[in-house]
């Protein structure tokens, strides 16, 4: 059950959304400049073979800048700029309005609270424009265009696995693999005990059973197709999701006010 504070803070952020904002127009827009993005590079591709093996340690990387930049930019106030506007919007904000107690939309205009604004995706162009240009040079203009398809495709996944966890449950979601499972990571995420610490990936769990960032004691496999399924959460964290579920008197906007020993556990 919503708390009295995320119904509050909900309920101000939407109240300070522009009116001119278009929830449809946002997505649209984005999801146009993407697909098309990926279909101007694959229509350029001259009989690529090989080339194609390199989307697999490209997606790997990703999944690993993916818990690096929610870890230690989306989760850690940098004082520059950008960084920290990055900060301001996902933990001051997407952590407050969804937690693992309510995490979920009603309207399309609170598609503002769930997808990136249209900067990063123009951001991410910038970069894969210039690391496909690298790879292009380096090995073959095939290469430089699987790098970019990979990394397009990568965050329209992203975007699409983040929709699918703040969407009302459904057969879909709950049925889907891969989704079912990120889905519950994320939720447990939005934990306000453990968000700072666990449960980084929003795409694919495996950086966070990689680095032992994951809430689950299993292997990738299990990572992988895990689903709904509770059974294999830690057991040592299931006291401090359970104390946070129903208390944020320790919530702040920046986290939570850990003791000592909640500070010992999540740094084990």
């Amino acid at each position: 059950m919503m708390t009295e504070r995320q119904r509050r803070f909900r309920e101000a952020y939407k109240d300070d959304i522009s009116p001119h904002y278009n929830g449809l127009v946002h997505v649209l827009v984005m999801y146009g400049v993407g697909i098309a993005a990926l279909w101007y590079c694959v229509s350029h591709l001259q009989a690529a073979t090989w080339e194609w093996w390199l989307a697999i340690p490209v997606l790997v990387a990703g999944n690993f800048v993916e818990w690096l930049v929610h870890r230690y930019v989306m989760h850690r106030r940098i004082d520059v700029f950008a960084l920290r506007a990055i900060y301001e919007r996902h933990t001051r904000q997407h952590h407050q309005y969804f937690t693992d107690n309510e995490a979920t939309i009603d309207t399309m205009r609170e598609f503002r609270i769930v997808f990136f604004p249209w900067r990063v995706l123009i951001t991410l162009g910038v970069f894969g424009t210039a690391l496909g240009y690298v790879a292009s040079v380096v090995i073959n203009a095939n290469a430089g265009y699987v790098f970019f398809i990979t990394m397009i495709a990568q965050y329209l996944i992203y975007e699409t696995f983040h929709y699918c966890c703040h969407v009302r449950d459904n057969w879909f979601v709950r049925s889907m693999p891969f989704i079912n499972t990120i889905r519950r990571h994320h939720t447990a995420h939005h934990n306000q005990g453990i968000m700072m610490r666990y449960n980084m990936n929003l795409t694919f769990p495996i950086a966070d059973w990689f680095l032992g960032t994951s809430d689950l004691r299993r292997g990738l496999l299990g990572h992988l197709f895990n689903g709904y399924s509770e059974r294999y959460v830690k057991e040592e964290l299931k006291p401090l999701i359970a104390r946070f579920k129903i208390d944020d008197s320790r919530v702040t906007l920046d986290g939570p006010q850990l003791t000592h020993e909640e500070r010992r556990l999540l740094a084990a």
